[in-house]
C-alpha cells in the first residue's frame, strides 16, 4: 500500500484530501507547514507528497521542494497551485516536481495524477530490481529490457558466453547489435583479450584482404610500413564482423578461408600465421534470403552462425520504453554532466506513441538532443525534434521551400508560417491544450491564438479546452 504525505496549511483541504486518498486505500500522513513535513518525511518515508506550494506561514512550498530534494531525492512531489501562481509551479517542475495541479482542482484529474506519479515511482523500482537481477543472473546491465523477446536475448547470450562458438546477431539497424557482442565478450573466457570491431560494409573490395591479414612494408605501392591486420589484432580475443552481409564475393572467400584454416598470411609475406580468435558477426539484412539469391556463400553462412541471436526492432518492445527513457535520462545527465531531472507526461507520452524506425540508436540521439536543449529540469514537450511530435522537419521534403518560384517577400512569409505554426502547436502540447495559458506564452492576445487555430486548420485544438468562452 503506498504511501502520501498531504502538506497544505489549510486543515479544510488536507482533510478532504486526506478522506479521498484513504477512500482509495493510501496510507495518508498530514503535515500543515513546510518544517513539519521535511520533519514527517525522516519519520515515514513517503512514496508520494502533495505539496502546496503556497503556504504563509514558515517556509514556502517551492524551498520545502528544494530542501526535500537535497534530503530524499527519491521522493515524488505533485505541486498544488492557484492559478495565478503558475510560473512559480513551473519553477518548481524545474526543482524537480513530478507535476503540478492547479486549485480549486477536479478530484477524479487529482487521483489519475496521484496514480501516474506512483506508477512512474514502481516502475523506477522494477528497473532497479531488473538491473540486480540481471546483473546477479546475467552480467549484461549494460542492456535494458524486460520484455519476454528481450529476455529470452538474454538467456541466449548468457549460454553462447561461456562457449566458443561463432555466433551470427541479425535485427535492424539500430538495435544494439554491436552492444550486444560486447557483453559476450566481456562475459566470455576470452574477456581478458581484444574485442576488434569490423564494419564489413566500408571495405573496399580490393582492400579487403590487407585490411583481414594485413601487410609487410612494401607489399604494394603505398605500403610504406607493416601493417597488422584485424585478425592478429584480434588474436586470443573476439572479432566482431559489423555488416558482413555487404562483403563481396570475393571478400567472403577471402573471409571463409580464414576461418576454415584458422591461420593469415600478411600480403607480401611468405609465412603463414596461426591466429586463435573467437568471431561474432552482424547484420541487417537476411542472410538466409542473401544465400537463396546467390548473393551470401552458404558455406560462410553456416560458418558464422552456429549460434544464431536476432535482436528484436524497438517497435515491438513497448513494455522496455519507460525503462529505455528513465535509463537514457540518467546517462545523459551523467555524459554532458545535465541535470535534467524527469520528463514532463505529455513529452513521455509522444515518446511512447514515436514508431522509433531507427531503434535504440535513434531513441539515444533523441535524448541527448533534446536533453543538451532542455531549458529546465523537466523533458516537455517542446523539447522533443519536431519528428517525434508528429510534425515535419527540416529534413522532411514536405518542409522545403521551392525558392526559385517565390519571390523574397514570399519566402519569408511562408517560413514564418511555418515557424509560428509549430511553436503553436508545440505551446498547446506543453500546457495540455489550455488556450489561456498558452497565449501568455507566446505573448499574443487568447483571441489571436483562436484565429491562428482556425487559420492553420489545427482541429485537434479547435476546441474549448479551458473552459472558457470562445
Amino acid at each position: 500500500m503506498a504511501s502520501i504525505l498531504v502538506v497544505d496549511d489549510e486543515s479544510s483541504i488536507r482533510g478532504i484530501l486526506a478522506r479521498m486518498l484513504k477512500d482509495r486505500q493510501y496510507q495518508v500522513r498530514e503535515a500543515a507547514s513546510g518544517e513539519e513535513a521535511l520533519r514527517l518525511v525522516s519519520e515515514c518515508l513517503p512514496d508520494l507528497m502533495l505539496l502546496d506550494l503556497n503556504m504563509p506561514s514558515g517556509i514556502d512550498g517551492l524551498t520545502t521542494l528544494r530542501r526535500l530534494a537535497e534530503k530524499q531525492p527519491s521522493i515524488d512531489v505533485i505541486i498544488m497551485t492557484a492559478f495565478g501562481t503558475i510560473r512559480s509551479a513551473v519553477e518548481a517542475m524545474q526543482a524537480g516536481a513530478f507535476d503540478y495541479i492547479t486549485k480549486p482542482f477536479d478530484n477524479d484529474e487529482l487521483m489519475i495524477l496521484v496514480e501516474r506519479a506512483l506508477q512512474m515511482r514502481r516502475l523506477n523500482e522494477e528497473v532497479a530490481a531488473l538491473r540486480d537481477e540481471l546483473e546477479s543472473r546475467y552480467g549484461f546491465t549494460e542492456i535494458i529490457g524486460m520484455c519476454p523477446e528481450m529476455q529470452l536475448v538474454f538467456r541466449t547470450m548468457a549460454k553462447v558466453a561461456r562457449v566458443d562458438a561463432s555466433v551470427l546477431i541479425t535485427g535492424e539497424s539500430g538495435t544494439g547489435k554491436e552492444l550486444v557482442a560486447r557483453a559476450i565478450h566481456r562475459k566470455s573466457p576470452r574477456a581478458e583479450g581484444p574485442f576488434v570491431p569490423v564494419n564489413c560494409g566500408g571495405i573496399p573490395d580490393t582492400l579487403a584482404e590487407a585490411e583481414f591479414f594485413g601487410h609487410e612494408k612494401g607489399a604494394f605501392t603505398g605500403a610504406h610500413s607493416q601493417r597488422i591486420g584485424k585478425f592478429e589484432q584480434a588474436d586470443r580475443g573476439t572479432l566482431f564482423l559489423d555488416e558482413v552481409g555487404e562483403l563481396s564475393p570475393d571478400s567472403q572467400a577471402t573471409l571463409l578461408r580464414a576461418l576454415q584454416e584458422k591461420q593469415i598470411t600478411r600480403i607480401g609475406a611468405r609465412q603463414q600465421r596461426r591466429v586463435d580468435v573467437r568471431v561474432i558477426a552482424a547484420t541487417n539484412k537476411d542472410l538466409e534470403k542473401e544465400v537463396a539469391a546467390g548473393n551470401f556463400r552458404e558455406d560462410l553462412f553456416y560458418r558464422l552462425e552456429v549460434v544464431p541471436l536476432k535482436l528484436p526492432p524497438l517497435r515491438c518492445r513497448t513494455q522496455d520504453l519507460p525503462l529505455l527513457f528513465d535509463h537514457f535520462l540518467d546517462r545523459t545527465n551523467r555524459k554532458f554532466d545535465l541535470s535534467v531531472g524527469s520528463i514532463s507526461p505529455e513529452a513521455r507520452q509522444l515518446l511512447l506513441d514515436y514508431a522509433w524506425p531507427g531503434n535504440v540508436r535513434e531513441l539515444e540521439n533523441t535524448f541527448q538532443q533534446a536533453m543538451i536543449l532542455c531549458e529546465g529540469g523537466t523533458l516537455t514537450a517542446v523539447d522533443l525534434p519536431p519528428r517525434v511530435r508528429g510534425e515535419p522537419g527540416d529534413d522532411d521534403p514536405s518542409a522545403l521551400l521551392d525558392i526559385y518560384e517565390m519571390t523574397l517577400a514570399d519566402a519569408v512569409a511562408e517560413v514564418v508560417k511555418r515557424v509560428e505554426k509549430r511553436m503553436i502547436v508545440a505551446r498547446l502540447t506543453e500546457h495540455g491544450g489550455n488556450r489561456t495559458e498558452t497565449a501568455k506564452r507566446l505573448g499574443i492576445s487568447r483571441k489571436t491564438l483562436f484565429n491562428k487555430i482556425r487559420q492553420y486548420d489545427l482541429k485537434d485544438w479547435d476546441q474549448n479546452g479551458d473552459g472558457e468562452d470562445q
